[in-house]
């Protein structure tokens, strides 16, 4: 018995899913390395998941042979992903925030810092107590 999630029908609905979120984020002027590092990639993998589980495929499709490819163009309204895609739009061009969120705010959904870098320091070597 083989597992349905595994199968080739299955996988390649999950390709065809990436690569229609692919083409939504060309679209919309989304670059998608500066995309994948958002909430060190955790964002990018949330939204991945729902355009892969995603109900709106037809309306997808449509949109992408109907919307202008030289120009960045709003997400549609029926895209699950349209939350993820518009802070990232200004970054299209992988420019990065200039100013940095202060230590008491959480940094803003679409900043690229994360507070806890600048806070790591090496391990240091353990001690024997004595």
């Amino acid at each position: 018995m083989t597992d349905f999630c595994f199968s080739r029908p299955m996988l390649e609905r999950v390709l065809w899913r990436a690569k229609l979120m692919d083409r939504m984020m060309e679209r919309v002027g989304v670059n998608a390395a500066v995309a994948a590092r958002v909430d060190r990639g955790m964002a990018w993998y949330e939204a991945r998941t729902r355009c892969i589980g995603c109900s709106s495929e037809w309306e997808c499709r449509d949109w992408l042979a109907r919307a202008e490819v030289d120009v960045p163009n709003e997400p549609p309204g029926f895209c699950c992903d349209a939350h993820f895609f518009q802070p990232l739009q200004s970054r299209a061009e992988g420019t990065l925030a200039t100013s940095s969120p202060s230590p008491s705010s959480p940094p803003s959904f679409g900043s690229m810092e994360d507070p806890h870098d600048r806070s790591i320091t090496p391990p240091r070597p353990h001690q024997a107590v004595r």
